[in-house]
């Protein structure tokens, strides 16, 4: 078994339940110790208990993104419990519902709300970190979309501002040695997907991919486990598609 993560810390957000917790169970696997956090705290609790039956050592805390009082407090806590962070994965953030909708739907409050933990709450919480992050040479990655290379709906826009705060982050951390990268899935074979989306939906976006292949979470865990470790050194402000060559992305590469 690989374990190009043995003794090092991984904090990953919206660790309870779908994308995060296939992060968690991957990162798990190649030997990290687990900081896990999501707004809910039952998904959270249900992973850990697994992760630890596996001998997974592993610290969970409830975190609503939104709140930078409470990304501030997170970070000094794990900043005085780790002195070195070796990985940041900033999964959480909002992508069913009225998130969706037609952008004439929408409130300047509930914009607010929606870049705020979307697209600025990766910055704040590594911002929080840099301490521990500079002193691992660590990375971030930063969860993207195939919907910011089309952003029609408030949650595209989100993630294509996403995008490019992800290049900034780059600059800004890059003096400590931290790496800074985004992955950006296609659609996805995972529960969220295939409960949120209409069956014609799911059908279309998936027919627009050039190869002919049903995507799942372990895709995207393994281009972020590569992206974490070593092996990536010398990978930083790049936005990495993992969606089959889809063409809604189009030359907007």
């Amino acid at each position: 078994m690989a374990s190009r993560f043995a003794d090092r810390i991984v904090v990953i957000t919206g660790a309870g339940g779908g994308l995060g917790s296939a992060m968690a169970r991957g990162f798990a696997g190649e030997g990290a110790e687990l900081v896990l956090t999501d707004v809910e705290e039952k998904g959270l609790e249900r992973i850990a208990q697994e992760l630890r039956g596996t001998g997974t050592v592993c610290s969970t805390h409830v975190l609503d993104l939104a709140v930078e009082s409470q990304i501030t407090s997170f970070a000094a806590e794990i900043c005085e419990r780790h002195p070195k962070v070796h990985v940041l994965i900033n999964n959480a953030g909002l992508a069913y519902g009225e998130i969706n909708h037609d952008i004439a739907a929408h409130s300047q409050r509930k914009w607010l709300y929606f870049f705020a933990v979307n697209s600025v709450a990766p910055l704040l919480l590594g911002l929080a970190l840099q301490p521990a992050l500079a002193a691992a040479k660590g990375v971030i990655i930063n969860q993207s979309s195939m919907a910011s290379y089309m952003p029609a709906n408030a949650y595209g826009i989100t993630k294509a501002t996403l995008n490019s705060m992800t290049c900034a982050m780059a600059y800004k951390f890059g003096a400590d040695g931290i790496r800074v990268n985004a992955i950006a899935p296609g659609i996805m074979e995972t529960p969220a997907s295939k409960g949120e989306l209409t069956p014609e939906t799911y059908a279309r976006v998936q027919g627009m991919q050039l190869l002919k292949l049903h995507g799942t979470a372990d895709d995207i865990v393994n281009l972020a486990l590569f992206l974490a470790s070593d092996d990536a050194r010398f990978i930083n402000s790049e936005i990495v598609h993992c969606d089959a060559g889809n063409q809604l992305r189009g030359w907007r590469v």
